[in-house]
């Protein structure tokens, strides 16, 4: 769900250039295929340096996700919604932010959190805890526009689940894009998730005009 940041920046800390080469590199290659001499060659960092920060991969990788998971708004949120003030809105303007990253990319694209979720398999707990509190960290903020959504909704209207479909949408039109190489799947997901919100509010109004 994370923008990727593909900068690395002189000016950084050592701590920082791990972590940024460290991000870089799962991001293009994955965690397995990462080796701890790819980051330090990136990171321009020599094997002490590295050992007195992480003293273990799983250790930079628990980093990494900490950062997506603390940055989300910064990295995501604010970009997406610079300028949208309707909270409906704001879940498209979002999943917009990522159909833009996938244009460019040439759908090569794939959200870093979901690429890691998928290639560890049987992470231990602490990883899963994280990648977990990752999507939850998406979950909860398109959950805070359908509650700001008000009456709009259906009263009934489970806004967490709703937020959930929302990043399952999400998750799987961007594989789908980067399977195909093609835009259409995805767009495809979002216009008929615009849809069942478009029938939802239709339905908030027929029982409001009602009541």
């Amino acid at each position: 769900m994370a923008v990727h940041e593909r900068t690395m920046g002189s000016d950084l800390s050592t701590r920082d250039r791990l972590l940024k080469a460290a991000r870089e590199l799962f991001f293009q290659k994955g965690y397995a295929s990462t080796s701890i001499a790819d980051i330090l060659q990136a990171a321009e960092a020599n094997s002490g340096s590295l050992y007195h920060f992480f003293p273990t991969k799983q250790d930079l990788l628990l980093a990494v996700l900490e950062g997506y998971r603390t940055g989300i708004g910064r990295m995501l949120l604010e970009p997406a919604w610079r300028g949208v003030e309707d909270p409906i809105e704001r879940v498209f303007a979002l999943l917009a932010r990522y159909r833009m990253l996938l244009e460019r990319s040439e759908c090569a694209y794939g959200c870093p959190i979901g690429s890691l979720a998928l290639e560890i398999h049987e992470p231990d707990p602490v990883v899963r805890e994280l990648l977990a509190a990752n999507f939850d960290e998406w979950t909860s903020a398109i959950e805070r526009c359908l509650v700001d959504a008000g009456d709009r909704l259906p009263r009934d209207v489970d806004r967490r689940g709703l937020a959930i479909f929302a990043l399952t949408t999400m998750e799987g039109g961007v594989m789908q894009a980067r399977t195909h190489r093609s835009l259409a799947p995805y767009d495809a997901a979002v216009r008929h998730l615009k849809a069942y919100f478009r029938m939802l509010e239709a339905a908030a109004a027929t029982r409001e005009e009602a009541a």
